[in-house]
């Protein structure tokens, strides 16, 4: 089953073979002793072929600056008044903590430290999953935190990921996290990714946001000699996904934002058609944005840009007490 699907859970795998999940989980902790797969959380998959997920200190150490700046371009795409979704990641927690100057905001999240960072802002509400702690990102997966978010609608999503390709989207290594994070894009108009240039044309195995589902893409300007990280900006605008581009050069997080243009042949250092933005008086300072990339039908019936969203309903679990 590993091999013909590249991953499996041990609920699964239980049900198959007809025992207990007891036994499942020892017959798996033997099969990895002898490299033949992989043991993940409440599941197996096949052995190396694909990136693997870094623990959270090392995410949190890595690529700060450009996590820095991403958020805080990200952060200026957020209305008074509205309702979002915002993942689990590092990178989204920069974000959270910039949006606690946001007014009447909703934020629904299934991260414990992004509702951490927005514990303490007294204009903003915070709506959290149910499901089971997964204690690697601080994140809530499984059933729990999926049936939470069904019958949900916010304006945007923002979500992280561990790889971005223009043939694949965004990615992740763990298994039950996408299929959180796939949630969270059903219950979104618009869906925002956050990837620092380090993320650019690596895959990873489980798919959480097709490409033809992406919005926008904010991330940082590759390395002057990251020609992958290039092309894939440039592959991912001309499938249609809008790409803002904080700061200058790798690492510096400084500098106006920029565009990769559909059918425009760029590279680092090179605005190309509505290159530079936020130049003289005001440089920095988030112009208006245009709406959906596509006109996609809405679920509401007819195209167009969705109506800005002001509420969201709450789930069935409530904010943990040390998290209030």
């Amino acid at each position: 089953m590993v091999r013909a699907n590249g991953a499996v859970s041990l609920r699964e795998l239980a049900r198959v073979v007809q025992t207990s999940e007891v036994t499942v989980r020892r017959d798996v902790r033997a099969l990895e002793s002898e490299g033949l797969l992989d043991r993940r959380h409440g599941g197996a998959v096949l052995p190396g072929g694909f990136t693997r997920e870094s623990g959270f200190p090392q995410k949190s150490l890595a690529a700060t600056a450009e996590k820095t700046a991403i958020a805080e371009l990200a952060a200026g795409l957020v209305e008074e008044g509205e309702a979002v979704v915002v993942g689990a990641g590092t990178t989204t927690q920069e974000l959270a903590r910039r949006l606690a100057r946001v007014a009447g905001l909703t934020v629904v999240t299934n991260s414990l430290l992004v509702a951490q960072a927005l514990a303490h802002a007294n204009r903003v509400e915070v709506v959290m999953t149910g499901g089971t702690l997964r204690g690697s990102n601080y994140a809530l997966v499984g059933s729990g935190a999926e049936q939470s978010l069904q019958g949900l609608r916010v304006s945007r999503a923002f979500l992280s990921g561990s790889g971005l390709t223009a043939e694949r989207g965004l990615s992740t290594s763990n298994m039950l996290s996408a299929s959180v994070d796939r949630a969270l894009v059903q219950a979104a108009s618009e869906v925002v990714v956050l990837a620092d240039h380090g993320k650019l044309g690596t895959d990873t195995m489980f798919q959480t946001v097709p490409t033809e589902l992406m919005t926008r893409l904010v991330t940082d300007e590759p390395m002057t000699h990251d020609d992958r990280g290039s092309r894939e900006l440039q592959a991912l605008a001309d499938q249609g996904v809008q790409i803002s581009v904080a700061g200058g050069p790798a690492g510096a997080g400084t500098g106006p934002e920029r565009s990769y243009q559909p059918g425009a042949a760029q590279g680092p250092g090179h605005g190309g058609p509505g290159g530079h933005a936020g130049h003289g008086p005001g440089a920095g300072r988030r112009e208006p944005l245009p709406g959906q990339r596509r006109n996609r039908p809405l679920r509401n019936g007819g195209t167009g840009t969705p109506p800005t969203l002001r509420s969201a309903p709450t789930p069935p679990s409530a904010l943990p007490e040390g998290f209030r």
